[in-house]
């Protein structure tokens, strides 16, 4: 069995699973893991960290993803204050049979979970509907839970109050080797990345050469450590710029060290420039 592979069990006469927890944030430790079942977390209230495939951000007031089979992800009670509630469907692509995703009336809900493979931030109105949704399902029959969650999968289907968090699919199978060196290599970018980072520091890290570093990130994550620094920088920015801070304090303190350079990289991930973002939200 690889590291990092979670076993999940459907509940007792149900064809999925069902979690809804209040815990201590501070109790979550770092777990990248995946598993063939596809997610919905729904956080409410607070903040926190997601970390799903090659994306990492933040999230404020509570969130909403979807995540495909098989896309790997930390808890997102990781990096929160207080206490962290959340409720969470697991279920594999095939649980209601072999073939039915490909009946015509689920072609929303098939087209919905192959974007997962991406991951699904979902925002506005489709957030706030299902947070209160997702509070009832657990109340009810698993013959209504299983019509009220094709319900609930189809309304996010048809929602356009989303953004893909992956520019690519980020199915992996990571071994042990894989999982502790991305580890040390996700901690060091997340402590250091309002600095310069050396790649040389980072290879040794990995106790790979330069070349040999950047070849195997390429190769295992499908995008180069400098965008994937970039993009963790940028992601930073977006919170900062939320929180009401300038696009210079938003700049310099994600790590950029030139504005002009980071509105071109901001505007390549997020279609807009640093100084329109936060006037969308």
């Amino acid at each position: 069995m690889k590291t990092g592979y979670e076993r999940i069990q459907a509940d007792e006469g149900s064809s999925f699973r069902l979690l809804h927890q209040k815990v201590k944030a501070e109790d979550f430790a770092w777990d990248y893991h995946y598993h063939p079942e596809i997610e919905i977390v729904c956080v409410y209230g607070g903040n926190g960290r997601r970390h799903v495939g090659n994306h990492l951000s933040y999230y404020q007031e509570g969130d909403l993803v979807l995540i495909g089979s098989n896309v790997p992800h930390g808890g997102f009670g990781f990096g929160a204050i207080g206490e962290h509630e959340e409720v969470v469907i697991q279920f594999m692509p095939d649980f209601l049979g072999e073939g039915f995703l490909h009946k015509p009336e689920m072609k929303n809900i098939k087209k919905l979970l192959e974007r997962g493979l991406q991951g699904i931030k979902f925002e506005g109105v489709t957030k706030q509907t299902v947070s209160e949704e997702l509070l009832k399902i657990k109340e009810i029959p698993p013959f209504q839970r299983m019509v009220y969650l094709l319900n609930l999968l189809e309304f996010l289907a048809n929602s356009n109050e989303f953004e893909l968090l992956n520019k690519r699919e980020t199915r992996y199978d990571f071994g042990m080797r894989d999982q502790l060196r991305l580890r040390k290599i996700y901690q060091f970018v997340e402590e250091n990345f309002t600095t310069e980072i050396e790649i040389q520091k980072v290879a040794e890290l990995a106790n790979l050469t330069v070349p040999a570093f950047c070849n195997y990130f390429k190769k295992n994550l499908n995008q180069t450590f400098t965008d994937f620094v970039n993009e963790y920088r940028v992601n930073h920015a977006c919170k900062l710029l939320n929180e009401g801070r300038t696009v210079a304090d938003a700049c310099f303190e994600s790590g950029f060290n030139n504005v002009s350079y980071f509105g071109r990289v901001f505007k390549k991930l997020k279609q807009v420039q640093p100084s329109q973002f936060a006037l969308q939200k």
